[in-house]
């Protein structure tokens, strides 16, 4: 902040100078000059600027990712506006040098704010008592304050922007706002009791609205004829990334004002991944998508709104409970004996695979070995990289305390082909196992690097010679090098999760558009818009990853037939009919209307 002040004050100077000369003029004239102060102008400016700071409390649905990618970063050639000031941009990303800005219009009269905040006023009376529609906060509140800031006084400015980024920090981290009781009741086993009720309260609403829609269409069709035009979403993305590929600009942009006026974030499915899809265009056309992706991975979602889509995710779909009953039916298989057990887990997160585990490790006959696991993630940004990780191991900690198992873990958090086999502290005496659960996917391959990532861990993980290596892959040929049969195969991938939401969860609930938004649309935006390292989206199919194993020095174990069978069982009785559980040369498979979308196996090495 207080570069951006000492900025500003510079371009003042030669424009004070001026404006002083005028205002004697009209002194001696015996007018009142018109002219505003500079100083007077940015304060306004500041304070215009304050309201879109708390641009959530306007919509507690709004999400910064919605807008991020067709007004923030890029436009083609489009014009944004901040109370009421137009700044023009053209052909590429705000912080590109490649990019022309017209001068913004930064100062305007300052009956553009106060009119604001009687619009703001108002709307008010038209809201129930009690709600705010806007907060503001003035932080500069006189002309006097903002002189004291240009003159040099910045400590406290430099302390409460310390205080703010470290406040950010912490919200992106603490979980201090979520109950125990909805972690119990999200990562506990109960049977399938925690999500059958969910399940069920969403499958009428689902069911409700389908025939409210088919009424709808219905009666549209009986109105409008055979005047009615049907817009192919598929065949215009697949049209508008050919041109995007080909640079032609002007066909791409025609197409992209076709998509988005048939596309929604809040429509039907097809809808909704043309949405997000057409965002992934822009942002590869405007040359920006490495940016945006990584903004989107920084936009602090709450631990809170995580744990409920999470929830509902998990009561309409079988894929990770399915995942989670495999891995850790098969850990319980091999460590039956053991009295000390180590698990390496590549790619933690938050670790909600393992409290349902130390729930069923606690009931084994013999009592629970004495269990470490070893979390590994990848460094988060910001001053603290091991924070997630470390969080999800006090978690974890305090779970084994509840169920008796005697618990230790060590959280590691940089890039895994960096991780050395001492960093994990291995001990003889203990049965180890590593797990890996669709993680694999987001390391580089022999495209970008020779001695790639992908290869170098899998060496690694024969190397630790664990009893068992259970790996969970995504099924996908969307890593392709040559764009437009990557996006093709993407395109194919993701209609298959965006109808399976259509077809189990509510088009107005708030967690769908959430599981869209930082799941589906992310990735989406990454295997789209990003080339080289920056695409960490490539997944490989199962058959591919067989390859690679046995080439590697592993071999396959053979399929438990037990829990094949009980995986079946479940998705048969409690899911959606149109989920798919198969086998295939000793691999589960997950999919959706017969698109094979997850692969399980289990691994050991060979020597």
């Amino acid at each position: 902040m207080e570069e951006e002040v000492e900025d500003k004050t510079c371009m003042f100077q030669e424009s004070a100078a001026l404006q002083a000369a005028e205002k004697s003029f009209y002194d001696l004239l015996g007018e009142q000059s018109s002219i505003e102060s500079p100083d007077e102008k940015f304060l306004e400016e500041s304070r215009g600027y304050s309201y879109s700071d708390d641009a959530e409390s306007l919509c507690p649905d709004w999400h910064p990712r919605d807008n991020i990618t067709s007004q923030s970063y890029y436009s083609s050639s489009s014009t944004s506006s901040n109370n009421g000031g137009g700044t023009t941009i053209i052909d590429g990303p705000i912080d590109s040098p490649v990019s022309t800005l017209k001068i913004p219009d930064m100062f305007l009269d300052i009956e553009s704010a106060l009119q604001f905040k009687k619009g703001v006023e108002e709307a008010s009376k038209f809201l129930p008592s009690g709600i705010n529609l806007v907060k503001v906060e003035n932080k500069l509140d006189s002309n006097e304050e903002f002189l004291d800031l240009s003159r040099g006084k910045k400590n406290h400015q430099r302390n409460s922007s310390e205080e703010e980024r470290s406040s950010k920090q912490s919200a992106i981290c603490s979980e201090s706002s979520v109950s125990s009781d909805m972690f119990d009741k999200v990562l506990l086993c109960s049977g399938g009791k925690n999500e059958s009720a969910l399940r069920k309260e969403l499958s009428e609403a689902t069911s409700q609205n389908a025939q409210q829609s088919n009424i709808t269409k219905s009666t549209r069709g009986k109105k409008q004829g055979s005047k009615r035009n049907v817009v192919d979403l598929r065949t215009l993305l697949t049209l508008c990334a050919q041109a995007v590929a080909a640079d032609d600009r002007r066909t791409a942009n025609e197409f992209l004002k076709q998509i988005r006026q048939n596309s929604s974030m809040t429509g039907d499915g097809m809808q909704r991944l043309a949405h997000y899809f057409a965002n992934g265009l822009e942002a590869r056309m405007a040359g920006s998508g490495t940016q945006i992706y990584k903004s989107l991975l920084n936009l602090p979602t709450s631990a809170s709104d995580i744990l409920k889509a999470y929830h509902t995710y998990l009561a309409t779909c079988p894929f990770k409970k399915i995942s989670h009953f495999f891995a850790n039916k098969t850990i319980m298989n091999v460590s039956q004996k053991a009295t000390r057990l180590h698990i390496i887990d590549f790619g933690i997160l938050y670790g909600f695979q393992w409290p349902c585990f130390l729930q069923r490790l606690s009931s084994r006959p013999g009592g629970p070995p004495k269990l470490r696991i070893t979390g590994i993630d990848l460094p988060c940004p910001g001053f603290r990289p091991s924070e997630r990780v470390e969080e999800t191991g006090r978690r974890l900690a305090s779970y084994a305390k509840t169920f008796k198992v005697p618990f230790e873990f060590n959280a590691i958090a940089q890039k895994w082909e960096t991780i050395k086999i001492e960093d994990l502290k291995i001990d003889e005496d203990e049965l180890l196992v590593v797990n890996c659960l669709y993680r694999f996917r987001n390391l580089l391959d022999e495209t970008v690097i020779v001695n790639s990532p992908r290869n170098i861990v899998l060496n690694l993980i024969r190397n630790m010679n664990p009893a068992v290596f259970v790996l969970g892959i995504v099924n996908g040929a969307y890593n392709a090098p040559f764009f437009i049969t990557r996006f093709r195969e993407a395109l194919f991938h993701y209609s298959s999760f965006f109808d399976m939401l259509e077809e189990n969860i509510p088009r107005e609930i708030h967690e769908r558009m959430l599981l869209e938004r930082i799941v589906f649309g992310r990735e989406a935006m990454n295997v789209i818009a990003c080339e080289g390292a920056e695409r960490i989206e490539r997944p490989e199919t199962y058959k591919q990853w067989q390859v690679r194993n046995i080439r590697v020095g592993f071999e396959q174990l053979p399929l438990d037939k037990e829990i094949m069978k009980m995986a079946m069982n479940r998705v048969k009785t409690s899911y959606h009919k149109d989920f798919v559980i198969d086998e295939d040369g000793g691999w589960m498979l997950q999919g959706w209307k017969g698109r094979i979308v997850y692969g399980l196996s289990s691994w050991r090495p060979v020597y």
